[in-house]
């Protein structure tokens, strides 16, 4: 009965104030969380907000990661009139008044006209359509906002006249001060671990990270957990969010597995798999499920092993996880647990390599901590009109030309050309990788020696 009261007392307080995704919404491209990318100084996107200069764009990316934001900051900056329309509910009709009226103000007043389109890919192919004149003619100025692979949801013409712009995840990072600034809005303190879940569980999602701080914060205020000195006096009167109001808000316990926590279990499912035992796999996989644990986090953590522990000894895995990740958005749980299950039986007897990971981390390293040079001019791009004169491309050997199908010419910057990034190792079909990559090695070898010998006759 008590936990009753306290859900309606926590359900009447969100009611009585405005969201607090909405309350944070940024009113500056300097109050953006992520998308540093696009928004950062003098990055694109931004560059052309702040100039005003705006062309039909499409925002491609996840839920939650600021498409809305940005086409309402666009709104805040522009001389243009600002239009909106959800594609889930708006009609063709709904598209042409739009379009009229845009016509009236440029014909009346000289001013241009934007139209926020939010779901752009619900439109069928007849409303894109409707849009496509007003957009090609530059009436509209459209900004389409999309979840969905706008290559295969929008229609050619229209995403060929629209710039796209691709949103990310919201990083670690960035989630993390998105949550201290809706924490310093609602005069509340969170601990630690209840921080940590909470993160972990945004899955780079602002607005969902946002919603389930907000629940939680209003379930902690019904059990106040004031923080006292040891002589008693008051240190912290703030609210503190806790895991079990976290856990709450967001429906699940999933941070404690028993006397297991969180992280541990997972660590162990992650290392049963790298060891190549499948039945222990299954035993943390079930383990998780039992527990209420997020398939879309098990998921994710499949298609990293995939790449992170076996790479090119089998690189059907990669396709196995994300075939995995695939259904359980497709699918759902319960279903979706054979598709995991599947994915770790797959995944731990397949053979092991962590040779893909150890070469990226070194190929990361020199790029840090190495000058980078200038991209040799014979791999330079040579399509756009004048690139020739330049000397773009110039000497650059078609691999397809040759009978063997490739050509050994310099493919990187002075001074990298002999870092070796990639060793291939004996495990699985890796071993055929590494059986080429020596044999071409052996074949350049000839080649110099032999064209040593020349040089010296």
């Amino acid at each position: 009965m008590a936990e009753d009261l306290f859900a309606a007392a926590a359900e009447d307080r969100l009611v009585r104030q405005a969201p607090l995704a909405a309350r944070l919404r940024p009113t500056t491209l300097d109050d953006v969380v992520g998308q540093e990318h696009l928004l950062g100084p003098g990055r694109p996107l931004r560059s052309l907000i702040q100039a005003d200069r705006l062309s039909s764009v499409i925002l491609w990316g996840p839920p939650g990661t600021g498409k809305t934001t940005v086409a309402q900051l666009i709104a805040r900056t522009t001389s243009k009139a600002f239009e909106q329309l959800s594609a889930v509910t708006a009609t063709v009709k709904d598209v042409r008044e739009v379009a009229a009226r845009a016509e009236d103000r440029l014909g009346q007043r000289g001013q241009g006209t934007i139209l926020f389109l939010d779901e752009v890919h619900r439109f069928n192919k007849a409303q894109q359509d409707a849009l496509l004149p007003s957009v090609e003619s530059g009436l509209l100025v459209l900004i389409g906002a999309t979840t969905e692979n706008p290559y295969f949801e929008v229609n050619p013409p229209l995403l060929s006249r629209s710039t796209l712009f691709r949103l990310e995840p919201l990083s670690v990072e960035a989630v993390t001060k998105l949550v201290r600034r809706g924490l310093e809005a609602e005069g509340a303190g969170i601990d630690e671990e209840a921080l940590a879940l909470l993160v972990e569980r945004a899955n780079g999602d602002g607005r969902h990270v946002l919603t389930s701080l907000e629940v939680a914060v209003a379930l902690a205020h019904e059990h106040p957990d004031v923080e006292r000195d040891t002589s008693g006096a008051i240190v912290d009167e703030r609210i503190r969010v806790g895991v079990d109001d976290v856990e709450a808000a967001l429906g699940t316990k999933a941070l404690r597995y028993g006397r297991d926590d969180h992280y541990d279990v997972i660590s162990a499912f992650i290392k049963s798999i790298r060891g190549s035992d499948p039945d222990a796999g299954l035993y943390w996989l079930a383990r998780m499920l039992e527990a209420g644990e997020d398939a879309r986090f098990i998921a994710r953590r499949l298609v990293i092993l995939a790449s992170e522990d076996i790479g090119m000894a089998d690189s059907l895995s990669l396709v196995v996880a994300d075939a995995a990740a695939r259904a359980v958005e497709f699918v759902g749980l319960p279903e979706a647990q054979l598709n995991l299950a599947h994915a770790v039986v797959h995944l731990a007897s397949a053979p092991k390599s962590n040779r893909v990971t150890v070469a990226i981390g070194r190929a990361r390293s020199d790029v840090r901590e190495r000058a980078s040079g200038e991209v040799p001019l014979h791999l330079r791009d040579a399509h756009y009109k004048g690139a020739k004169s330049l000397g773009h491309g110039k000497g650059y050997d078609y691999p397809h030309d040759d009978p063997s199908g490739r050509v050994d010419q310099k493919y990187r910057p002075d001074g990298l050309e002999g870092r070796v990034y990639y060793e291939p190792s004996s495990h699985g079909a890796e071993d055929r990788v590494r059986q080429r990559m020596e044999q071409r090695s052996r074949g350049r070898d000839d080649a110099d020696s032999q064209g040593s010998e020349e040089a010296q006759q």
